[in-house]
């Protein structure tokens, strides 16, 4: 690795001299916590971190804030498929307890998303509570790989990190450089709808929708303010009458064409409803971690066809390769890819 991308992945986190046992780092949140010297043991708060972990380091994760599904397994190593359920600390519906994350023995936890004061507070409780070191990093799309580069220089997998990071950087300013000559007129707007029945979606700033302006796109709900998820109403999306939909429950996305409440929207109707991937993770949400990666050049080239010279199936082969250590055949390739063909139009 470059000496002056280590130097600098050392320097995000200040490590301090400490002792022989540990140092100090202070992480993206500004909190100083003390690590061991060696960290072998990792225990993920949440599925970002997770998918973090696993990207980066997979032998040193102890388990899975929910155990992955046989379809998800199929898309990670056989030893990380079958790591155990470990429960989450942060987010909605934490599952973890004190003593369930002590009798793992973790020597690390590791957060991934916000590093606001909610969180910052939820791992210094968590630290005090079990004597275990708890580190934020920033989940956002920008910081990742200096997030590679900081979780890799401090769990000893600086080469790992150095990898990823640089992976990262080439897909974050190939996508950048493809948008950036669009207008705004030529920017789709474009609506995400999460959960069961689609009404649920992220607002300006929230980590869950960065991925639509980042790909190119104008994200409707923005119009609602600042904040993170938040419940639509159905009045509200046909008041926006977006260009493109962008749907996680792929039966509900093809509902659409028949539901009197959604047929008669431009989207709908032009056929510009799309059911996001999620295997072995989303690749627009769910979780909102580096997954989202993927998703990002599917988005970008859903929105742009025409500035992307790598076709889409060796993009995602490249990408499962170095990011979930497996390859994917010809056949689950083509089955991902088929969920991100555009839904039928209204007849």
């Amino acid at each position: 690795m470059p000496l002056l991308r280590y130097l600098l992945a050392l320097a995000c986190l200040t490590v301090g001299l400490g002792s022989a046992q540990g140092r100090t780092v202070t992480d993206a949140a500004g909190r100083r916590v003390e690590v061991p010297e060696r960290i072998e043991r990792v225990l993920a708060a949440g599925p970002p971190a997770a998918v973090l972990l696993y990207t980066l380091a997979p032998e040193k994760m102890i388990g899975w804030p929910r155990s992955p599904r046989p379809d998800e397994g199929a898309f990670l190593t056989p030893e990380a498929a079958a790591l155990p359920s470990t429960g989450r600390l942060t987010g909605r519906g934490g599952t973890a307890n004190v003593e369930a994350v002590l009798a793992l023995k973790p020597d690390l936890i590791v957060d991934v998303g916000s590093t606001g004061a909610t969180y910052a507070s939820l791992a210094d409780r968590v630290q005090a509570q079990t004597g275990i070191p708890y580190i934020l990093l920033d989940g956002s799309f920008s910081k990742i790989p200096e997030t590679y580069r900081t979780l890799g220089a401090l769990i000893g997998a600086q080469a790992e990190g150095e990898a990823l990071a640089a992976e990262s950087e080439k897909i974050l300013k190939a996508v950048a450089e493809a948008v950036a000559a669009a207008p705004p007129e030529q920017r789709p707007r474009v609506y995400y709808g999460r959960g069961p029945r689609g009404l649920e979606t992220g607002l300006s700033g929230s980590i869950n929708t960065e991925i639509i302006e980042a790909a190119g796109g104008r994200n409707v709900a923005t119009a609602e303010g600042m904040g993170g998820l938040a419940g639509i109403s159905p009045e509200q999306v046909l008041a926006w009458n977006p260009d493109v939909i962008l749907l996680l429950d792929p039966a509900f996305a093809a509902s659409l064409p028949t539901d009197p409440l959604w047929s008669g929207l431009k989207a709908v109707k032009n056929g510009k409803v799309y059911a996001a991937p999620v295997l072995p993770f989303g690749w627009v949400d769910a979780p909102p971690g580096v997954n989202r990666l993927i998703g990002l050049r599917w988005l970008a080239g859903l929105f742009f066809p025409d500035r992307f010279e790598e076709p889409l199936p060796e993009a995602v082969r490249g990408f499962y390769r170095l990011f979930y250590h497996v390859e994917p055949s010809p056949a689950q390739i083509e089955a991902l890819l088929a969920a991100t063909a555009p839904l039928a139009k209204p007849r």
